[in-house]
C-alpha cells in the first residue's frame, strides 16, 4: 500500500463547540507479529490483519521498513516486566525503527509524509514497532540520514538513546574526562564508546575478545577481553563515569572501586521490573526504590560516588546528537543478520541460542 496517504480528522462536539480529537489514515490494519502469551520463540504469531489505531494529535504513523531486535524483546517475551505488561496482553514487541512518514497527527509540525525517519519506543510502549504501520510520537523519530540503509539505521536509536541517557543526561561526561564501559561489544555498549569518544573522553572498556579491534578502531584507547584477563587489575587509574552493561555483583563492585570521588557508577540492570514481577506493582515499585536509594547512600557514604540506575527515554536533543553522528559516521551499530519480519521466530531463536552474537535486524517488505 502506497505511503502517500490522506489525513481525515475526526471532529468531536464538546460542550458549545467542535474540538479537533484524532487523525485516521486510510490504512486500518496491516502485517505484524504479536505477543499473544509469554514463552519462547514459539509464541510469537505473524499476522496480516494486525489493527492499526488512530493517531493522537502529536503521533506519526511510519511505513516501517527495518526494525531491529533487542535484548529488551527477547526478555519481554519470556515475561520480563508480567506485572506491567501481562494485564495488557497481546503485545507488539519491538522498539527501533526506520521507515518512511506515512501520517501525522493535527500537531505534528517537524516531520512530513513520505520522509524517511528513524527512532525508538519507550520500553514500557505496548504497541510496539514489529508491525508494517507503527506509531511513535513525533519527539521519538528524526529524519535518517541518506548515507544510511532502513536496515543500518534501524539499529541505532534503542541503544545510542540508552547510552545518550547514561553518559550525557546523567554523568554529563566532558571533554577530557575519563569513561569505562563494562562489556563494550553490545549495541548499548559499543555505542556508549562512540559517544563518549565524540565528546573527547578517553575511554576504556571490557569486551570479549572479537570485540577488540572493531572497539580501537571507533577511538577507545583500551579493550580488556574479560574472559582471558584480570581486568580488575588490567584497567588502570581511575574513572569519572562508569557505564555496566553486565551489571552483576562482581561488575557492579568492580566499577565502583575504579570510579574517582564525585564518579558516576550506571548500571543497566535496575531492579525495578524484576522486584515488581516478583511482588507485584503495588509492593514491587515502593521496594525498588527502597533498594535503590539504601544504594545510593550507602556508595555515597562508602566512595564518594553516584550511582544509578539507568534507562533509555525519548530525548530530542539525544535523537539530534545520534543523528549528526551517525550522518558522519561517528556512530554505528553494526548488523550481523537480516531476517525478514515473517520469520521473527527464528530471529529470536537465534538470539536465544546465541546462535548469532550481534545485531539482528527484521526487514518489511
Amino acid at each position: 500500500m502506497p505511503f502517500q496517504l490522506q489525513r481525515i480528522t475526526k471532529r468531536v462536539l464538546i460542550g458549545n463547540g467542535l474540538r479537533y480529537s484524532c487523525q485516521r489514515s486510510f490504512v486500518t490494519s496491516c502485517k505484524g507479529v504479536l505477543l499473544p502469551r509469554f514463552g519462547g520463540p514459539e509464541v510469537l504469531e505473524f499476522r496480516d490483519n494486525l489493527n492499526v489505531p488512530d493517531l493522537k494529535p502529536n503521533e506519526v504513523l511510519v511505513r516501517a521498513r527495518a526494525v531491529s531486535v533487542n535484548p529488551l524483546d527477547c526478555r519481554m517475551r519470556e515475561g520480563y516486566g508480567r506485572s506491567l505488561f501481562e494485564p495488557l496482553l497481546p503485545l507488539i514487541l519491538g522498539r527501533d525503527i526506520s521507515g518512511e512518514v506515512a501520517a501525522v497527527g493535527s500537531s505534528v509540525r517537524s516531520l512530513s509524509v513520505g520522509q524517511e525517519v528513524y527512532g525508538a519506543l519507550h520500553p514500557t510502549a505496548v504497541r510496539g514497532t514489529y508491525v508494517e504501520y507503527a506509531i511513535l510520537a513525533e519527539d521519538e523519530l528524526i529524519s535518517k540520514p541518506e548515507s544510511l540503509s532502513h536496515v543500518e539505521a534501524s539499529a541505532i536509536p534503542f541503544p545510542a538513546l540508552t547510552a545518550w541517557r547514561a553518559l550525557r543526561d546523567t554523568a554529563n561526561i566532558k571533554q577530557g574526562q575519563r569513561v569505562l564501559v563494562i562489556g563494550g561489544g553490545g549495541a548499548v555498549g559499543f555505542s556508549a564508546i562512540q559517544l563518549a569518544v565524540a565528546v573527547g573522553c578517553h575511554v576504556s572498556t571490557t569486551c570479549e575478545k572479537k570485540s577488540i579491534d572493531r572497539i580501537l578502531a571507533a577511538g577507545a584507547e583500551q579493550a580488556v577481553d574479560f574472559a582471558t584477563e584480570d581486568y580488575e587489575a588490567s584497567i588502570k587509574g581511575h574513572f569519572d563515569a562508569v557505564l555496566d552493561t553486565v551489571g552483576v555483583p562482581d561488575t557492579e563492585r568492580i566499577g565502583i572501586n575504579l570510579l574517582k570521588r564525585g564518579g558516576h557508577y550506571m548500571t543497566l540492570q535496575g531492579e525495578s521490573a524484576s522486584l515488581s514481577d516478583r511482588y507485584g506493582l503495588a509492593i514491587g515499585i515502593p521496594v525498588s526504590t527502597a533498594v535503590l536509594l539504601k544504594k545510593q547512600m550507602q556508595y555515597r557514604y562508602s566512595h564518594g560516588i553516584e550511582y544509578s540506575w539507568t534507562y533509555m527515554r525519548a530525548d530530542a536533543e539525544g535523537l539530534a546528537e545520534i543523528r549528526r553522528l551517525s550522518a558522519a559516521g561517528k556512530l554505528k551499530v553494526p548488523v550481523e543478520k537480516t531476517f525478514p519480519i515473517s520469520q521473527a521466530r527464528d530471529a529470536h531463536e537465534a538470539k536465544d541460542k546465541r546462535l548469532i552474537p550481534g545485531k539482528v535486524v527484521l526487514e518489511i517488505d
